[in-house]
């Protein structure tokens, strides 16, 4: 088969990443693997990231989950099985196993070495950085510029999960919303101010940063100033890889526009002139209140409008 310029652009236009978390807490409550809304997703997505793990996980073996943090309805030998038949019929989909979020911030005690031990377990792909603390202690510095008092645990903490997960396996990191804020030209991105803005900075620009796969953008929850374009062209100022923006389901508590089924599409047609950009889904299984339509979608119609948009092929394929 001869591919035409066009069919060439397509075809690298399909590689744009797909990252999607799915809510361990909103699945299914099955005992067959093939029934859990993991094995069910369409292929289109590149990455399924299941939350949440903690960063101080117990786990010596045996599938036990109980220690982990995550929150299935079912045994880690259902999520074992769901997660090879989601790769049987799909083997292109990456899956991880996402590690921190809001409330698990024990990085200190952090055991990366059970966290590894789970990943080869379950035969998962990876893992996804969450990086999240209760206070990322930034500052401006009086000579301009940003400094956070997390910065050096953060960057060990990458090292650490790089150090017991070597390629092949992925490791994504998820960036807080205002991160990559706080110096040259995003020294006035709004909002400006609070103790995690430019948090993201010291760990994307150490060479520590070159174990990171893929960046994601939590570009919600940022309140009703927070451009999400604006936060794209500041991390990407700072990283060159694949850079997902992220889109949420649920109304966000900050205040701020609805990611309806139209201001999706814009956010993303925007970002598209780049090439490794691509989306980030927060997240599967989890419907917002009221009657559910183009203006309040569901993750369902999230992501396919995503889909679409990107250019992935598989559209078609429904999502559970």
């Amino acid at each position: 088969m001869v591919l035409t310029a066009a069919s060439a652009a397509r075809a690298k236009e399909s590689d744009r990443p797909f990252l999607a978390y799915l809510a361990s807490w909103s699945e299914v409550t099955t005992q067959a693997p093939a029934e859990t809304l993991l094995a069910r997703l369409p292929g289109y997505f590149t990455h399924v990231a299941l939350g949440f793990v903690k960063p101080d996980l117990a786990y010596s073996g045996n599938l036990d989950l109980a220690g982990t943090g995550l929150a299935f309805p079912y045994s880690g030998a259902v999520l074992k099985g769901a997660i090879a038949e989601l790769k049987a019929r799909h083997p292109s989909v990456r899956v991880l196993l996402a590690v921190g979020g809001w409330g698990y911030f024990g990085w200190d005690a952090r055991d990366f070495r059970a966290l590894a031990q789970l990943v080869r377990d379950l035969g998962a792909d990876g893992v996804d950085l969450d990086y999240e603390t209760a206070d990322a202690g930034c500052v401006r510095k009086p000579e301009g510029g940003i400094a956070c008092a997390d910065d050096p645990r953060s960057i060990a903490v990458l090292a650490d999960l790089r150090a017991a997960l070597p390629r092949p396996f992925v490791v994504s990191v998820a960036a807080w919303s205002v991160g990559a804020y706080g110096e040259g030209r995003f020294a006035s991105a709004e909002p400006r101010f609070g103790p995690f803005v430019g948090m993201m900075r010291a760990m994307l620009k150490a060479p520590e940063a070159q174990g990171i796969d893929l960046v994601s953008i939590m570009s919600y929850d940022a309140g009703p100033t927070y451009s999400p374009e604006e936060a794209f062209r500041a991390y990407r100022s700072l990283w060159r890889g694949p850079l997902a923006l992220g889109i949420a389901v649920m109304p966000s508590e900050a205040g701020g526009p609805r990611f309806t089924i139209d201001r999706t599409a814009r956010l993303l047609t925007q970002v598209m002139a780049d090439p490794k950009a691509g989306a980030m889904l927060y997240g599967l299984g989890l419907v917002p209140p009221g009657p559910t339509s183009p203006d309040n979608p569901d993750y369902r119609s999230l992501s396919l409008a995503i889909c679409v948009t990107l250019e992935r092929p598989g559209c078609d394929q429904p999502v559970p």
